[in-house]
């Protein structure tokens, strides 16, 4: 099993839904994230197009967070969800600095915190909150490996990409695009 998601990027209207639930769910405090949304600029000229996605954590195969984090905090649960053990966290910041997306900070209670996929939702047999409140429908969550899932079944049908493909992390984020 491996854990992933899928955003459709023609869907996604940057309403932030995603964020606000993220953060009401997870406890987040005022003035930081765990995900975020971005607006580019995308093509070439003349053919330009505005991209709205919501972003955060990749949850990569090859997690350059984990192998720089000092006290194993930084560590890979079932279904390959990146995840960060606050009490045994220094916040060195070792796998801020190593993460190609900036998806994690440093909490105000000096641990560093990042997305979970709402693996506590995950474990009930919930989508993660961002997900389940999505107007548009736009974020999709399942298994990876399992051919007839969702996201699975929107990865064979449609084109997509990850971010920062040139850093080797093999992102589970998908983009439709």
């Amino acid at each position: 099993m491996r854990y992933g998601m899928v955003i459709d990027t023609i869907k996604c209207v940057g309403c932030t839904d995603c964020v606000v639930a993220c953060q009401t769910e997870n406890n987040v405090p005022l003035g930081y994230a765990r995900d975020w949304v971005v607006e580019a600029v995308v093509g070439t000229y003349p053919e330009l197009h505005l991209e709205i996605r919501t972003e955060r954590c990749n949850h990569c195969i090859d997690t350059p967070c984990v192998r720089t984090c000092p006290t194993g905090a930084s560590h890979i649960i079932e279904g390959g969800i990146v995840k960060v053990t606050a009490n045994e966290c220094i916040g060195c910041g070792a796998c801020i600095e190593s993460c190609p997306y900036d998806a994690r900070y440093v909490h105000p209670n000096g641990y560093v915190d990042k997305c979970t996929f709402c693996d506590h939702r995950v474990a009930n047999g919930q989508d993660p909150a961002c997900v389940s409140v999505c107007p548009t429908y736009c974020m999709h969550f399942g298994d990876l490996d399992d051919p007839n899932s969702e996201v699975s079944k929107l990865l064979a049908t449609r084109n997509s990409k990850v971010l920062a493909p040139e850093a080797g992390t093999k992102p589970q984020i998908f983009y439709l695009i």
